[in-house]
């Protein structure tokens, strides 16, 4: 064989090895793509978003729409291949494994924990836009989660209401934390608690639970990195009484970046006129009880989904601004907004046409 065609031979051979080990190959990388959006003003799956009962609400157009991401599962495996042409791909993006899971996190924690952030977010958006609107809402701090093999387990439990601390106030989630801390690993430490069952029964009779139990725990050290301290095992949280029922009624979604867009959409039925003025926007952000928005993950995913759709604005959470504006699609003005205020304030500029006044975003933020 001569010597020209055995090297190309060799050549050819050499490269189909490679291919195939890139097939076989795997790497540690994750995939994320644009996902579904959904508006919040109209219906999923046959039925209302947003379904309001027991306060007055009013007939809404145009769009007011979340976004989504979607990732690989937790146990797939992506091979070389694939990882390239993620990487090559322009909508689509391929980050490491242990950015979405991890320490390991199997698929159903992260399901789990996706869950609960989307339930958390749903209660803060009823809150920041009842607020916006002056409608009282009653809230307190809870036991959001107890840990399995911590001081904690059968002592308290999830939903317990707690009024205070080694007899000082508790009006924050974080005051729980805080006081728990100042006691070394070994000391007790006492809850004054309204139990859950009781705390239930209040509600349901539309009273105010007063009976109260004292707990007394004796903490533990602390087992993650960083500085020991004092533990009992538990997350503190936040519930609230409203004076209607507002109900959010999307499945297979996770996660607490809808906040944003779930409050404008519960302020918009609850007022007369239409927020968007017909316009179709989309968004992303989280939002606490203040009214206050925050980053999420992937937001260069969710502007091209939303324009995909049809968007021409999307609102913005300020932190994420200079990642969304260094590849912005084509027709999308993207929306600088820190707080529920700054979005409807942007709202009000995009239905009366004074888009030249709108905050965009820029690669400076």
């Amino acid at each position: 064989m001569p010597r020209r065609t055995a090297t190309m031979l060799a050549s050819t051979l050499m490269l189909i090895a490679l291919l195939c080990a890139g097939v076989f190959l795997p790497v540690p990388y994750s995939e994320m793509s644009p996902g579904p959006t959904v508006n919040t003003l109209g219906e999923h799956d046959g039925e209302p978003v947003l379904q309001i009962s027991g306060h007055k609400t009013y007939a809404t157009d145009g769009h007011l729409n979340m976004t989504t991401v979607r990732v690989t599962s937790a146990d797939y495996r992506m091979n070389l291949v694939e990882a390239v042409y993620g990487w090559l791909a322009h909508d689509d993006r391929v980050v490491p494994h242990d950015t979405l899971y991890p320490d390991g996190k199997t698929e159903e924690q992260s399901t789990q924990e996706n869950a609960e952030e989307f339930s958390q977010s749903q209660e803060s958006a009823k809150v920041a836009a009842l607020k916006e609107l002056g409608v009282p809402v009653r809230s307190w701090v809870i036991v959001a989660t107890v840990v399995k093999g911590t001081p904690a387990q059968g002592r308290l439990h999830a939903g317990d209401v707690i009024k205070a601390v080694d007899g000082t106030a508790v009006k924050q989630p974080s005051d729980v934390a805080k006081l728990v801390t100042k006691h070394k690993p070994g000391q007790d430490v006492a809850f004054t608690i309204v139990p859950a069952k009781e705390q239930a029964a209040a509600e349901k009779a539309n009273k105010q639970a007063t009976a109260t139990k004292k707990v007394t725990i004796t903490t533990a050290e602390s087992d993650d990195t960083g500085a020991k301290r004092a533990i009992v095992g538990i997350s503190a949280g936040t519930d609230h009484t409203f004076p209607f029922t507002i109900d959010i009624k999307l499945a297979d979604v996770g996660g607490p970046s809808a906040g944003l867009m779930f409050a404008l959409g519960i302020y918009d039925k609850l007022t007369p006129g239409s927020l968007t003025g017909g316009k179709f926007v989309a968004g992303t952000g989280t939002i606490d009880d203040q009214g206050k928005v925050g980053p999420i993950g992937g937001v260069e995913m969710k502007t091209v989904g939303a324009r995909d759709k049809g968007a021409q604005y999307f609102l913005t959470p300020a932190d994420n601004c200079a990642a969304a504006a260094k590849d912005t699609p084509s027709g999308l003005t993207l929306v600088k907004v820190n707080t529920i205020g700054d979005a409807l304030n942007a709202l009000k500029d995009i239905r009366t046409g004074d888009t030249a006044a709108l905050p965009k975003c820029t690669t400076k933020g």
